[in-house]
Parts: C-alpha cells; sequence; structure tokens
C-alpha cells in the first residue's frame, strides 16, 4: 500500500516538498539573474536561446511549452528578444500562421555563453554535495516528476 506523507491535519505552508522545490528554484533563479546580468538577459529569457541554440524549439508556441510559460508571455519576451536584435520571426513556409524564430549572429553570440554561465550556477548551488548525493538528489526528482506524469496516463 501506497504511504501518504502528507494529511490536511499535517500539512504546513513553507514546508512540503513541494515548498522546498520552489524555493529551490527561487534560489536557483536569482543566481542565474545574476549570472546572465552581464549579457544583459534576465533568468527568464536565457532558456529560449538556448532553446533555439539547440534546436529544441523553433516556434514561439514550442518554447512556451519548453519554458512553462502562456504564449502571451512568450511573444512579449520574443518581442524583448527582437529588440535587443536576439532573434528573428520568419513566417512559416508551411504554415502561413505559425512564426518560425531564428537566433541573430549576437543571439548565437550569447547562447554559447549561456551553458557555462548555468553550468557555474547550478555547481555554486550544489557546493559541499558529495557525487553520491548529486546523484541521489537527480534521481529523486526524477521519480518525484515521473510520479505526476503517471497519475495523467
Amino acid at each position: 500500500m501506497q504511504e501518504n506523507f502528507y494529511s490536511g491535519e499535517t500539512y504546513v505552508c513553507g514546508e512540503s516538498v513541494g515548498s522546498l522545490i520552489k524555493y529551490a528554484m527561487y534560489a536557483f533563479h536569482r543566481t542565474i539573474d545574476e549570472k546572465v546580468a552581464d549579457l544583459g538577459l534576465t533568468s527568464m529569457q536565457w532558456g529560449p536561446l538556448v532553446l533555439l541554440a539547440q534546436g529544441k524549439a523553433t516556434t514561439a508556441a514550442e518554447l512556451s511549452r519548453c519554458n512553462g510559460v502562456d504564449t502571451s508571455t512568450m511573444t512579449r519576451m520574443l518581442d524583448r528578444l527582437e529588440s535587443k536584435g536576439l532573434v528573428t520571426r520568419k513566417r512559416s513556409s508551411s504554415d502561413r500562421r505559425v512564426f518560425d524564430i531564428e537566433l541573430t549572429d549576437e543571439g548565437h553570440r550569447l547562447a554559447q555563453k549561456i551553458p557555462y554561465l548555468i553550468a557555474e550556477g547550478l555547481n555554486q548551488h550544489l557546493k559541499g554535495f558529495s557525487r553520491e548525493e548529486f546523484e541521489t538528489l537527480q534521481a529523486l526528482l526524477s521519480r518525484f516528476i515521473a510520479g505526476e506524469q503517471k497519475d495523467k496516463s
């Protein structure tokens, strides 16, 4: 039988696993904001650049899904990135309703630097972890995420 770790009587706001994951993400975003500030970017702007550079997304809808934001938020972010000269939008040749997003030369230049800054930030937060603790953390978070996906099927 599956053990339930929380109940309405024992749940304490701010102390749950969900809250701790959220706080960890906030801390990580603050660190990354500092790291990418010299590039003129925020923690929300680096994601689309890296996804485009790695070929994992080419449209606003794909970028929205990958970044976990709605399309109107992504459109505003792309407006900012376009005004900075980092991306361009071109009407898709296969679907005229869709715009393909492409990195400019400057966008490519910045996108090449970002993974190194992200690695620095992650390593900063993982300082003091052993290799075994790091691998355990990764495995546990992967299981936590997989639990959500099992519930959907």
